[in-house]
């Protein structure tokens, strides 16, 4: 049996087909799709071992869609991120975001992290957002920042010091969702040992069932870390 689930990613694939599919306008699966991020955040604030749940919303090659899409996940990051902190305090969330500032609107990022310091004291489920996110970047972003520092011990425990949020533990788990199999660069340092769970399903159909299978189907693996 795996060993305690402290850290879910989910890569949340399958907005737009989920809205096709139903004859639905597809920047409304977008929307459907938040409202799935609080039902997971829901599902796993409460439990007795998960203590970190990342989201992959918005990547850095992302930008290359339409504008009207664009513009459409920007508010709707915005407001869904800050509904979800309105909760916050009651359910005791920490949210915090990891990803690069440019080119974000300047004043949509600097609400966002305002949402990170009130709630940093909050020691319940941390909920992290991969909000214009690449995992190639990460690892540049780091190695720039160590550079800066001028750290001279180069080791994996030195590196990942600089790490958007260094305190995130690696993923014991990542879910992608629509029936892709592939990683789309989601946090490429903490996935090194992951386990993998791909659902036939798109995000927007996730069900609270979905979220206890997900845990179910961990605790059945058997991770060996190279052992």
């Amino acid at each position: 049996m795996a060993a305690n689930l402290t850290h879910i990613g989910f890569i949340a694939d399958g907005n737009r087909r989920w809205a096709r599919e139903r004859g639905l306008p597809t920047l409304k699966g977008h929307s459907k799709g938040f409202d799935q991020v609080q039902m997971i955040v829901d599902e796993l604030k409460n439990s007795n071992e998960v203590k970190f749940v990342s989201f992959f919303v918005f990547s850095t090659e992302n930008w290359d869609r339409s504008e009207e899409e664009i513009n459409y996940l920007m508010k709707l990051i915005g407001n869904s991120i800050k509904t979800l902190a309105q909760k916050a305090q009651k359910d005791n969330l920490r949210i915090i975001l990891m990803g690069r500032p440019e080119p974000v609107d300047p004043k949509l990022w600097q609400s966002l992290i305002q949402i990170e310091v009130d709630t940093k004291d909050n020691t319940g489920l941390t909920v992290a957002f991969c909000f214009n996110y690449g995992g190639h970047w990460e690892i540049a972003d780091a190695a720039r920042k160590m550079c800066e520092a001028g750290e001279t011990n180069f080791t994996p425990e030195s590196f990942r010091k600089y790490l958007y949020h260094p305190e995130v533990p690696d993923c014991d788990l990542v879910v992608r969702t629509s029936g892709e199999e592939r990683i789309s660069g989601f946090q490429l340092w903490r996935a090194s040992y992951s386990e993998f769970l791909f659902l036939d399903k798109h995000f927007p159909a996730i069900e609270p069932a979905d979220v206890q299978f997900v845990l179910d189907e961990y605790h059945k693996r058997q991770r060996r870390f190279g052992k």
